[in-house]
């Protein structure tokens, strides 16, 4: 071997002993890095927050304000975390709190509030900072039960909602030496805390080695499972129900209402008749007449007795008067929403009302949201005072004015009962003739806002019509030109009966349809009968809705009453 070719080799032994050497470092301090926890600390980013608040370990966007019975929470976290439907009214600056129990508004700069529509008195008002809306605790702990630890070092508030379940727990640190609470669920993570033995904990995620914890002072991270003992597991107490009287007098119980049309003049009950198997009455006998929300009352005394006298409750219905620019200002504030309210409340009183029905139609789509408010509004009041709360909507449509403004799943869980007006599918003016309620478009229209917007069935009435069009198609100038009356049962029977003509069962509306001619023009009726109503009775008794409903008790006779009391089997 040349000297040359030995120096060579002497170099590679060299290379192949310095590499050997760094991976054997190498290999050390991976080994030391797998072993080894992690010795640095860091603070939390929230550290230097003046009030900052957290929900469950999770630090909100914005802070609480004032300290002690002067805490105050911003309105974004109370309405992300506490209750959504929290109303700010821009217009009066006022905080509008609701539940199944309570109504309470708040106004900023004010102490004075309004609970369940009787003054109370605030120790702190609600005040605006910034661009921030606050909220004094305590109408938030009055209302909603929820509870909260302010820590005295930090500031630190920690935010317990009714029905959370806070598991309690205390460090088990061994000879005096410090729990490391870390940054993530790993030895490597960096120390957010050392915590010390029997500092008190609120463990919000359990894993198979690590707890995600949380101090008094808000310092929220992980610790060993092995470092911590669990104490108690404390639930914040929810608010009880109120009784309810769809839970208390009507459950197991179908409703089967009829609408009561009163236009100027007086219903005379004694000349109704008995009405078997209607157990409820719906006359339409108020209406919101200006836009202050002044109520026009056309109510009886006498009706009602008739009605109670026959076992039948009496759930009078609200109007909006079908007026949309009217309803925009008479629902736009709570002051107006108020005045509706409490003159509803008097007259339930002063006629000995078992219900109030609403039947808001022609209202603009942008007032949707101050439609759902006044029937939230409306709840607890009608609730205390042992009123079965209802409201009409329609089938789903596009339909600006008459359907896109009805938010069926936010109205749902105020109302004891949704009443679904399942007919018009070809209206008055409509450019084609056709069934007023086909039973496949009633049953979609059903299956719509059971399916799409969750309404619970056994709060869904299914709305059926007692009346029929009378449809006229004329050829004019090479052009059919359409149009109709609406007649009850009774004088369509008369009409089919002074025309003999034999009705065919028309499959595909699943009714009764007759044609014939008459001046030159082609006659078509859809029958609502017998047949029909007995098919939405089987309907609604499928889909185990919670009854029927009838527009309108002076169009049917004595074959709808014999129908419609089979909801009950």
């Amino acid at each position: 071997m040349t000297r040359q070719r030995r120096s060579r080799a002497r170099k590679s032994r060299m290379i192949k002993w310095w590499i050997t050497i760094w991976m054997l470092i190498l290999a050390a301090g991976l080994a030391a890095f797998l072993i080894l926890p992690n010795p640095l600390h860091e603070q939390p980013d929230w550290k230097g927050l003046k009030k900052p608040i957290f929900v469950e370990g999770v630090l909100m966007d914005e802070p609480a304000h004032g300290t002690g019975e002067s805490l105050q929470l911003p309105l974004s976290v109370v309405q992300e975390q506490i209750n959504a439907n929290i109303h700010y009214e821009e217009a009066t600056r006022s905080v509008i709190l609701t539940t199944g129990n309570n109504i309470m508004q708040l106004q900023e700069g004010s102490k004075t509030a309004n609970l369940n529509m009787k003054s109370v008195q605030l120790r702190v008002a609600p005040e605006q900072v910034g661009d921030i809306v606050y909220i004094p605790v305590a109408p938030l702990k009055h209302i909603y039960h929820i509870d909260f630890y302010e820590d005295p070092q930090t500031g630190a508030v920690i935010l317990m909602r009714a029905g959370d379940r806070i598991q309690y727990a205390h460090t088990t640190a061994e000879n005096d030496q410090a729990v490391p609470m870390r940054a993530a669920a790993s030895i490597h993570s960096r120390i957010y805390a050392d915590v010390t033995a029997n500092q008190r904990l609120r463990i919000w995620e359990t894993g198979e080695q690590w707890v995600l914890a949380q101090l008094d002072n808000g310092v929220a991270g992980y610790i060993q499972r092995q470092h911590i003992s669990l104490n108690d597991l404390v639930t914040v107490p929810v608010p009880n129900s109120p009784d309810n009287r769809k839970e208390t007098d009507w459950r197991g119980k179908k409703v089967n209402l009829a609408w009561e049309a009163v236009y100027e003049s007086r219903i005379n009950p004694h000349s109704i008749g008995e009405l078997p198997g209607v157990n409820v009455l719906s006359p339409t006998w108020f209406e919101i007449i200006d836009s202050k929300g002044n109520v026009r009352s056309k109510a009886d005394m006498e009706y009602v007795n008739w009605a109670h006298n026959r076992n039948k409750e009496v759930w009078a219905l609200l109007s909006n008067g079908f007026d949309a620019d009217r309803t925009t200002v008479a629902l736009g504030t709570y002051e107006n929403r108020s005045r509706i309210i409490t003159q509803m409340l008097e007259y339930a009183s002063m006629y000995q009302l078992d219900g109030i029905n609403i039947d808001f139609e022609s209202v603009h789509t942008s007032d949707g949201p101050n439609v759902v408010q006044f029937i939230r509004e409306l709840k607890p009041l009608a609730t205390q005072r042992d009123l079965v709360l209802s409201m009409d909507v329609t089938p789903k449509s596009n339909s600006e004015l008459w359907s896109k403004f009805l938010d069926r799943r936010a109205l749902a869980p105020s109302l004891d009962y949704m009443m679904l007006m399942a007919y018009d599918e070809h209206w008055a003016s409509s450019p084609q003739a056709g069934s007023v309620a086909s039973l496949p478009w009633v049953e979609n229209a059903v299956q719509r806002v059971l399916q799409e917007d969750e309404v619970p069935a056994d709060k869904l009435i299914l709305g059926v019509p007692l009346y029929t069009r009378v449809w006229t198609e004329q050829q004019t100038n090479g052009k059919t030109k359409v149009s109709s009356r609406a007649l009850g049962m009774q004088r369509v029977a008369n009409l089919i009966k002074e025309k003999g003509i034999q009705p065919v069962y028309d499959q595909t509306t699943g009714q009764n349809y007759v044609e014939y001619k008459e001046n030159g023009a082609t006659q078509k009726i859809w029958l609502e009968d017998e047949v029909s109503l007995q098919a939405r009775v089987q309907l609604a008794s499928k889909l185990g809705l919670a009854g029927i409903a009838s527009w309108t008790r002076g169009l049917g006779d004595d074959r709808a009453w014999n129908v419609l009391d089979n909801i009950k089997k």
